[in-house]
């Protein structure tokens, strides 16, 4: 955040980019289940993750998108995983670059890891191809 910027400009640029990555409908979904306990990480989440980070200059959407990939996959996060499969493939990550990214992380990370991650990509890609299909 620039000294000229305020949070809620930051959350805004935030939000954009988000629902550009993310999509709209899933986003919106997501807010709409915020509640008051969970609001802060929210925001938090919005303003400095997608306001901050995602939209700075030196690496492009599609590159951060393979990074969360291989980081989600370390983590072992699924349903976080899940979610940027879906945000990899609308930032023009291919198919065949999300297979190459887990047998990567594979010998890196660990084959339980990366054989979870087959597991959730190949749901969330199946789910995306009967939504984009028809």
């Amino acid at each position: 955040m620039t000294n000229d910027e305020t949070h809620r400009e930051t959350f805004e640029r935030g939000l954009a980019m988000r629902k550009k990555v993310l999509g709209d409908a899933h986003v919106e979904r997501s807010l709409a289940r915020v509640s008051e306990f969970s609001r802060p990480i929210q925001e938090l989440v919005t303003e400095y993750c997608w306001g901050e980070v995602w939209t700075r200059a030196v690496l492009p959407p599609r590159t951060r998108s393979l990074l969360n990939l291989v980081m989600l996959t370390a983590l072992n996060r699924s349903h976080e995983l899940g979610v940027h499969v879906r945000g990899a493939l609308r930032n023009g990550v291919t198919v065949e670059e999300i297979q190459e990214v887990f047998i990567h992380t594979a010998i890196y990370v660990g084959v339980p890891a990366a054989l979870e991650s087959f597991r959730v990509a190949e749901r969330v890609l199946d789910e995306y191809q009967k939504e984009t299909s028809g």
